[in-house]
């Protein structure tokens, strides 16, 4: 059985992000149909292509044939879900394909624009993961060496938006199977970006940017790669247990005792400190080799592993161990290698169901039939919720950011999240103002026997269980999938590890810095003899979203059957998935894009400029057709269109007068910005990119604001971190624990209550 095997899709996007909500869906069952004009789809070159469209079918229509379009009409009345992405409209089909979805009450219309809704500021409107991160700060926030933008190797922007919106999109079916209606999804792609850098994007908006000339390592002394005596490996020692540990490992605990620190190893990364900790523990590091440092910390339970190229990752060991390679034959390219479905659902698994499909290959296939409908639809007007998971009931139990992360994406749509804490909180709480909010908290001590069974008794009416922990120890707390399962039989359950639930590493511990390490990131974004480790947590804030949607998969099948289930996913699957065009590989395609430090693009007109005021991010669709004489004609005189032509010429020209200079050439370019320019961008603050709070010590909070737009049913308003215990009493009295045994259960220390958080922020630590 399949998650999503009743639903009809079909994808009419071209591009990236769009493309992978339709893979999802085809993975978990869905028919998939790829509505392709004449042309095809224009990234039917991109090695990427046989991945993001796999187990697709492929219909051509052209606007301009009435049998198409009315074939294509016929179709959007019977489908379920249709994606359209970047510069698109229902319209430009044909007016009646316009008309047959508004006529479909039950369609759920995904939506990607490559910006905003209705805006884009580079000119041609499609999507870009590279004019993207320029624009929306995250390279000019990106860790380096000179401290100015930097190229993302790896498209994780649009990766990210595809993921997310597909969480929506599954989100509203959920929501449809008790309401009868569709409703429209947009997902942007500054949503995608809110989504990734939810850690760059928490400041003080009133604060300058911080400095980012720290090297292409990072800022944090223990959390980072570190150069050992014959290579590269990546530390994982953060927060004050693992960074403590890391100095006695290293032989230089007595930093602490310097009134630098007194104490205090969080104090490493305070500006003032972090070069001169920098310098201590690289020195340490590079008295022993790799492998010494790697069982060193191990050891000690701190996560560590050489950096590694990341040619050869998907015959790892790991990867095979838990199902994260697959081969498929395609039509045009052979034998095709790819990651695989990146999270399990033991009731409904998805599988790659076939290759990518030629150009046209289902042309011929009749129209779907208007779906029967399990229900009349209901009368007036379509029933108005705050968010399409209002009503559900989650338990997050995970410190750090991946599981907490995922709990405020759910409650983002609606759903009612409970963070579940040990009595003293989550020991990372400080630096994760952003992916806390929006729940509630109750703290209770799970070491002990009754805090367990009164965690059994509020999850005997929970919907959904996630957990953090590493494999084997749920089940040693008696609150596992099988043991809920037996006092809640419709129980879903999902587990996050590190690693996958088998193979060699399945107990281990990992964190996103080893494991973009081990995965290849680290060196595919840098050189060999430096490494770039990503700013933003982007495995982390990745498997944030690939939890969501594991629990809205789950969540669809169970309201369609009543069946719950068992699911579980990795920071080494999102990896995987975080990689599918550059990992995929088939005889005779290109290498993929190897970056280096400080990397500002490969070619003149793919690629960063310095600009009289700042910096420019250019992006050709078609570089053979650029010419000197367009670009004078919009005002900028150029030698010649080399790299060395192209700077000479633009380093005296304001960023915006070069952006509208290669606009009137057709080029797609913007401004890349700072993150505090993006607060003062009306644009963005009308669209509500970011809620502002006010501070306990009267500074202001700026963090990521509305993630996505539904048509009907749209939570509205700032989400709060919870206090340590702020909701214990009522989520146990909710769940009909009486009074006198909450009284006694906080007399003994089992449960804690507390108050209203204090509202500030903690240095960054990336």
């Amino acid at each position: 059985m399949s998650a999503l095997g009743d639903i009809r899709v079909l994808d009419m996007s071209e591009g990236v992000a769009p493309a992978v909500v339709g893979m999802f869906l085809a993975d978990f069952g869905a028919d998939v149909i790829k509505v392709e004009r004449p042309g095809g789809d224009p990234t039917r070159t991109d090695p990427g292509f046989a991945v993001w469209n796999r187990g697709k079918r492929s219909v051509v229509v052209d606007p301009s044939s009435g049998p198409d379009v009315e074939w294509l009409a016929a179709s959007i009345a019977g489908a379920d879900v249709c994606i359209v992405g970047a510069g698109q409209d229902l319209v430009d089909w044909g007016a009646a394909v316009a008309v047959a979805a508004a006529d479909n009450a039950r369609i759920v219309l995904a939506q990607l624009p490559a910006y905003l809704a209705d805006t884009t500021p580079w000119t041609g409107g499609k999507e870009s993961n590279s004019l993207l991160s320029a624009h929306v700060g995250v390279s000019f926030r990106q860790a380096s060496e000179d401290g100015n933008p930097v190229e993302p190797v790896y498209a994780h922007l649009l990766y990210v938006q595809g993921l997310w919106a597909t969480v929506c999109a599954v989100a509203a079916l959920v929501e449809r199977e008790r309401s009868g209606f569709g409703q429209t999804v947009t997902v942007t792609g500054v949503n995608g970006v809110m989504e990734a850098a939810v850690g760059s994007l928490t400041v003080n908006p009133n604060a300058p940017d911080p400095v980012t000339a720290v090297g292409g390592v990072g800022r944090h002394p223990t959390y980072r790669p570190v150069e050992a005596k014959d290579g590269w490996l990546a530390s994982g020692a953060l927060g004050p247990k693992f960074e403590t540990a890391l100095l006695e490992i290293l032989g230089i605990d007595h930093i602490l005792d310097d009134p630098r620190l007194a104490g205090d190893s969080r104090k490493m990364i305070l500006p003032q400190n972090m070069t001169w900790a920098m310098d201590q523990v690289s020195a340490a590091f590079r008295a022993e080799t790799v492998q010494h440092w790697v069982d060193a910390l191990r050891a000690r339970g701190i996560p560590a592993a050489p950096v590694r190229e990341r040619t050869g990752l998907l015959n790892d060991p790991q990867v095979l161990a838990n199902d994260l390679r697959v081969e498929v034959e395609d039509p045009e390219r052979g034998t095709v290698v790819m990651p695989g479905v990146p999270f399990v659902l033991t009731a409904t698994p998805g599988q790659v169901r076939g290759p990518a499909p030629l150009l046209g290959a289902a042309c011929g296939v009749a129209a779907w039939p208007p779906q029967p409908q399990p229900r009349p639809l209901p009368t007036g007007h379509p029933p108005l919720s705050p968010g399409p998971l209002s009503g559900y009931q989650v338990l997050n139990l995970g410190p750090f950011v991946a599981t907490p992360y995922a709990g405020f994406l759910l409650s983002e749509l609606g759903a009612d999240v409970i963070k579940v804490e040990a009595p003293d909180g989550d020991a990372f709480r400080a630096s994760a103002f952003a992916v806390n909010r929006g729940m509630r908290s109750l703290s209770i001590d799970l070491r002990s026997a009754r805090g367990c069974a009164l965690f059994r008794e509020v999850a005997a009416s929970a919907d959904i269980v996630i957990d953090g922990m590493r494999p084997g120890v749920m089940a040693k707390l008696g609150i596992d999938h099988c043991q809920l399962e037996a006092i809640n039989p419709e129980i879903i359950t999902l587990s996050l590890a590190a690693f996958g639930m088998h193979g060699s590493l399945a107990s281990a511990g990992g964190v996103d810095m080893v494991v973009q390490a081990m995965t290849g990131m680290l060196l595919a974004q840098g050189e060999p003899d430096k490494p770039v480790a990503n700013s933003i947590a982007i495995i982390d804030v990745t498997t944030a979203a690939m939890s969501a949607l594991a629990s809205v998969m789950a969540l669809y099948h169970r309201e369609r059957t009543g069946q719950g289930q068992r699911a579980w996913d990795s920071l080494l699957g999102t990896a995987t998935y975080l990689g599918l065009g550059e990992l995929v590989e088939f005889e005779g395609r290109p290498p993929p894009i190897q970056g280096s430090a400080d990397f500002k693009g490969l070619e003149p007109l793919d690629r960063y400029y310095r600009v009289s005021d700042g910096w420019i991010r250019v992006q050709a669709l078609d570089p053979g057709a650029v010419t000197v004489e367009a670009l004078g004609r919009g005002g900028l005189r150029v030698g010649s269109l080399s790299t060395e032509g192209l700077a000479s010429a633009l380093e005296t020209v304001s960023g915006a007068g070069a952006v509208a200079a290669f606009a009137a050439a057709g080029v797609p370019a913007v401004q890349a910005r700072r993150i505090s320019q993006l607060y003062h961008d009306e644009e963005l603050r009308s669209n509500e990119f970011f809620h502002l709070r006010r501070a306990d010590d009267g500074t202001i909070i700026a963090s990521p604001g509305r993630y996505a737009t539904f048509s009907r049913t749209q939570r509205l308003g700032p989400l709060t971190p919870p206090g340590v215990g702020e909701h214990s009493a009522a989520v146990l009295a909710e769940a009909g624990v009486d009074s006198a045994e909450i009284t006694r259960a906080v007399g003994a220390g089992v449960v804690s209550v507390g108050g209203r958080p204090p509202l500030l922020l903690a240095p960054i630590y990336r």
